[in-house]
This record gives C-alpha cells, structure tokens and sequence, in this order.
C-alpha cells in the first residue's frame, strides 16, 4: 500500500510545490501515459482525466502529516498547493527509489499551464485515435476551452518532447 504512496510523494518531492488539484492530476496522468510507474486509474471526467483513487490517496498522505495542503482563496474558487513536509521527506528517505527522469519531466510540466495540462491530457486520453479524431474529440468534449488548432499542435509537440526527455536518461 504505501508503495503507491511513496511514489506519489516522489512526484511531490521532484515537482517542489504543486499549485492546484487539476494541475495534480493532469501530471500524474501524463507521466503515467510516459510509462512512469503510477497504478492510480483515471477516467474521463469535465476536466479532462482525473483519478478518484489518486485523490484519495494525496488526502491520505495530509492525514498522514506527508503532504502539506494550503487552500487558498482565489476570487470564487479555492486554490490548494502542494509541498512534501519534513516528516514526508525522512519517510521517503527510507523509501526511497529514484524513478529515472520523473524529475526532470515533473519540473516541465509543473512550469506549463493547468489549462494547457489539461488538453494534453486530453489529447492523451484519446492516443489511440488518429490526430484528427483527437482534434475532434477536443473540440467537442472540451469546447468551453476554446482551444484552437495551434494549441492542439502545441499538445503533440509537447508530448513528444516529453517522450524524449524520458526515453534520453
């Protein structure tokens, strides 16, 4: 059990802080589709992927004392961040097991956009279709967004990059 755990707090640990709930997700997720070693399952929901079991799992490590979470008021919604504590840093200690790359891959990701997250995400979910296909499956699921083509494209060469960041080290 706490094996998933502790390479949650090792995405924490590699990422410094992370600013919001959905920008968690979306990272998890996309480093999962990189072949990185997390089991949460996801599904598609009005955000994009999202995991219950991972949620589940960063409200553990809080109540373990692993994971500080700061809720902070944001106009009308509550932004939360992410940091591991002392207590989470001396357990991983003991733990630890470096995940190659996860850290230079989890730093990049943390620097994008939770908006943008969320349609490579997307764009990920949908891999096993044709890039066409996946463009219209942003456009329709994700249409609020307003995304445009240019970003889409901006989406693929991202990932790529990313591909390649993993497969170099």
């Amino acid at each position: 059990m706490l094996k998933e755990h502790a390479k949650l707090m090792s995405a924490f640990l590699a990422s410094g802080e992370v600013v919001g709930r959905k920008k968690l997700q979306k990272m998890i997720f996309i480093a999962k589709k990189l072949a990185f070693p997390f089991q949460e399952k996801f599904q598609f929901h009005f955000y994009g992927p999202y995991s219950e079991e991972l949620t589940l799992r960063v409200e553990e490590l809080c109540n373990m004392g692993f994971i500080s979470e700061v809720r902070e008021k944001k106009g009308g919604y509550y932004q939360y961040r992410y940091t591991v504590t002392k207590e989470g840093e001396e357990f991983l200690s003991i733990y630890e097991k470096e995940i190659p790359s996860l850290k230079d891959c989890l730093t990049d990701m943390n620097g994008q956009s939770a908006r943008f997250l969320e349609l490579v995400s997307t764009v990920l979910y949908f891999d096993n279709l044709s890039k066409e296909e996946v463009c219209e499956k942003v456009f329709t699921l994700k249409s609020k967004q307003k995304y445009t083509e240019e970003e889409i494209d901006e989406a693929f060469a991202y990932i790529d990059g990313l591909k390649k960041v993993k497969v170099v080290q």
